[in-house]
């Protein structure tokens, strides 16, 4: 089945003191690098944040007003993609422990689903997902609504399985601590 992908690198990092995530640092190459790497095999990216080169061509977008929240900016990044059919892959540049086998875990266990949610072992989900892109476009709210609207409220209506994480692929990268424990 194709999918596409939306990486979601423009927050306003609030707990980084407004540091642009995408461009820190694991090993040598940024969180934006680790991210695209996840979803490599994905037909077309969209990446929705400020443009920086990337070594693969991907399509940098921004939500319209800037900061709008997660559910804007994935919505924002599903209307840039020319061929949206399949499953999107959804997934926050901020979690470097997401891996292709992490995205090919998640599409598998979408199959006959409206997507899947990885879950961390606190039972919460994480910004790494697969959607069914039609099953998306049916919840989708009205523009006016969708800025702020917290992501589980959208994702509410769909049957999303919860695949569990394995090893790190859980954290991200939200604050300076969590920067110094980058490995």
């Amino acid at each position: 089945m194709p999918f596409t992908a939306v990486v979601l690198a423009g927050g306003t990092a609030a707990r980084l003191g407004g540091a642009d995530k995408a461009s820190v640092e694991r090993q040598g190459r940024t969180l934006l690098v680790w991210a695209l790497d996840a979803v490599a095999e994905a037909d077309e990216v969209v990446v929705v944040g400020d443009p920086v080169p990337t070594g693969r061509p991907v399509t940098f977008v921004r939500e319209d007003p800037p900061y709008g929240g997660p559910v804007a900016a994935l919505l924002t990044g599903r209307d840039a993609l020319s061929d949206a059919r399949g499953q999107v892959v959804v997934l926050a540049c901020d979690m470097p422990y997401v891996t292709a086998a992490t995205t090919a875990r998640l599409r598998a266990a979408a199959a006959g689903r409206d997507g899947a949610a990885l879950v961390g072992p606190d039972g919460r989900r994480q910004l790494a997902l697969v959607l069914d892109v039609g099953r998306l476009d049916a919840v989708r709210p009205t523009p006016e609504d969708q800025h702020g609207l917290a992501l589980h409220r959208l994702l509410a209506p769909l049957d999303l399985v919860e695949v569990p994480a394995e090893g790190e692929e859980h954290r991200d990268v939200d604050t300076w601590a969590d920067v110094r424990d980058l490995g």
